[in-house]
């Protein structure tokens, strides 16, 4: 892959959907995960900080990749340029459901 790809990848986390910009996602040798190695995010000497992106800025502190469980993975894009990393709430702003089958936090034994 050249140097110049950037992904965007939507997944789920502990009921909140997050979004990331990386260079590099794969299939790794961990089976049924993508890995997302080389987190991108945003210039820090912009005059606005977003706070969700500082949240996921002091998250993936020192994290080199992580692997996200192939089931909540929502989206993967290539994209020319990085946006704005945030997370947010499941089903807000947007047409996000949950899998049928999986239940949500705290519901059900």
């Amino acid at each position: 892959m050249a140097d110049s790809n950037r992904f965007r990848v939507t997944f789920i986390n502990q009921g909140k959907v997050y979004e990331v910009f990386a260079r590099e996602v794969f299939q790794d040798r961990l089976y049924g995960f993508v890995t997302v190695e080389g987190l991108l995010f945003g210039e820090r000497s912009q005059v606005v900080v977003d706070p969700s992106e500082e949240r996921l800025r002091h998250e993936f502190e020192g994290v080199e990749r992580f692997h996200v469980p192939l089931h909540a993975v929502i989206r993967i894009d290539e994209v020319a340029e990085i946006g704005s990393a945030r997370i947010r709430e499941m089903g807000s702003g947007g047409n996000v459901h949950m899998f049928p089958g999986m239940l949500p936090p705290g519901r059900g034994q």
